[in-house]
């Protein structure tokens, strides 16, 4: 898994049968830090997350099969709300 921040929403008027009710979001990979890297990709959101929420993502085939229909072609899809992030400080 991922992390990212929601920057945004993704509004399509046309998209395949087994995205049919699915929310798009723009989200902005962060590292461990909160530190953006890479460019921003579209996820399905299927947690009711909102924009500056800071969420992890599954990309890939994992990312199918969040979605009841198994055969589709979902690239990234928003699995979890972070609430926290504890990092063990190492010397």
């Amino acid at each position: 898994m991922k992390l990212g921040r929601v920057t945004g929403r993704v509004i399509s008027t046309k998209k395949v049968f087994s995205f049919d009710g699915m929310k798009l979001l723009l989200v902005q990979p962060v590292d461990e830090h909160l530190v953006p890297y890479g460019d921003p990709l579209v996820a399905f959101d299927t947690i009711q997350s909102g924009t500056g929420d800071l969420i992890y993502y599954e990309t890939s085939k994992e990312a199918g099969r969040v979605l009841e229909t198994l055969m589709n072609p979902c690239d990234a899809a928003i699995v979890g709300i972070v609430d926290n992030i504890f990092i063990e400080e190492r010397e």
